[in-house]
């Protein structure tokens, strides 16, 4: 009769030390399904800020810019790279060749055209600009000036109120004619003075980092 009192016991000891080796699998099991559901929400919100974050950068900021020879177009790719923006270019319906912009040459296209107040050269692509509120406008230096092609750009886009940063480029001469010609073309907008620039990285890192837009 001990003997099965005993074996009784002993069994009843089995299944609840088994029930309570379940019950704690079972929580842990649980527990860790939370965490994982947990970190699994968290990590889905930081990409979600993170996916707004890249989605909200400087989506109000365009770099516009007019490259006969690529020049320009090389600089205002570095610009996008570190104020973000659109990157935009302003096409001529007729692209001009090297015979066009023969520099010694008075009969050369650019030439008659720089010297010609009402010249403005049409623009082949649609340019939307509403969007904006900071507009870097790039250009080379032609004959001491911008080229007539930007003044087109400015009479086919209303750029009151917003803030438009231009930059250059050219072997030798500076910025300051052109801006005087862009300021004095639109009293409107809020010219920001601007920069002639090398094709070297760092310099329009820096240039661009100083402003602060």
């Amino acid at each position: 009769m001990k003997k099965i009192i005993v074996l009784i016991i002993a069994v009843v000891i089995v299944a609840v030390a088994g029930s309570l080796v379940w019950f704690m699998g079972f929580n842990n099991k649980v527990e860790s399904t939370n965490n994982s559901n947990n970190n699994s929400n968290v990590n889905e919100e930081n990409n979600d800020e993170n996916t707004n974050d890249k989605t909200n950068t400087n989506k109000n900021v365009a770099i516009i810019y007019f490259s006969a020879t690529g020049t320009t177009e090389k600089v205002a790719g570095y610009i996008k790279e570190v104020a973000g923006g659109d990157l935009i270019e302003i096409i001529p319906k007729d692209e001009y060749t090297d015979n066009d912009l023969a520099y010694g040459n008075e009969n050369s296209r650019a030439n008659k055209e720089q010297n010609d107040s009402k010249a403005r050269p049409e623009i082949k692509n649609r340019i939307d600009t509403d969007s904006y509120d900071v507009i870097y406008l790039g250009y080379p230096i032609w004959w001491d000036n911008v080229p007539k092609i930007i003044l087109t750009f400015l009479d086919n886009h209303n750029l009151d109120g917003k803030t438009v940063i231009p930059f250059c480029t050219s072997s030798s001469s500076s910025i300051d004619a052109s801006l005087n010609t862009l300021k004095d073309y639109n009293k409107n907008v809020n010219w920001i003075d601007g920069e002639r620039l090398s094709t070297a990285k760092n310099e329009v890192t820096n240039w661009v980092n100083g402003l602060n837009y």
